[in-house]
C-alpha cells in the first residue's frame, strides 16, 4: 500500500470534489491533512499556502465502462467540465475522459480493456 500527498491552498474545496463529486471517502484525518480514498487509491491533501503540486494526473480506475460513464454523468451533475464524453484509447486499450480539479490538478477516470 502506498498514499500520495499534495499540498493544497483550499482544503475544503478539494476534498469536497474528490468526496461530493468524484465519490472517494475520507480514510484518514490528520492536522491540516485529509487522506481520501477512492477502492485501492488513497491520496492525501495537506493545508498550504500554495498548491505548487498540480502537475502529473490523479488516475482513477474503474472495472468497466459502467463506472466510468457514472463517474462522467457524476461530474457533470456537479457542473464540472470534462473534456468530453468518455472514449477508447485504442494505443492504451482503455476508456477514459477527463477534468480538472479545483486546484487545476489532471484527473482521469478510465477502466483497462485488456
Amino acid at each position: 500500500m502506498g498514499l500520495v500527498f499534495f499540498r493544497t491552498a483550499a482544503l475544503d474545496d478539494v476534498v469536497s470534489f474528490y468526496t461530493d463529486t468524484v465519490g472517494a471517502r475520507v480514510w484518514h484525518e490528520q492536522p491540516d491533512c485529509t487522506i481520501l480514498e477512492h477502492g485501492a487509491f488513497r491520496v492525501g491533501f495537506c493545508a498550504a499556502e500554495e498548491a505548487p503540486e498540480t502537475e502529473g494526473v490523479l488516475t482513477f480506475v474503474y472495472p468497466n465502462r459502467a463506472g466510468v460513464d457514472a463517474a462522467h454523468e457524476r461530474l457533470v451533475d456537479h457542473g464540472v467540465d470534462t473534456d468530453g464524453d468518455p472514449r477508447f484509447n485504442e494505443r492504451y486499450d482503455i476508456y477514459q475522459f477527463f477534468a480538472t480539479d479545483p486546484e487545476g490538478r489532471t484527473v482521469e477516470f478510465q477502466t483497462f480493456e485488456h
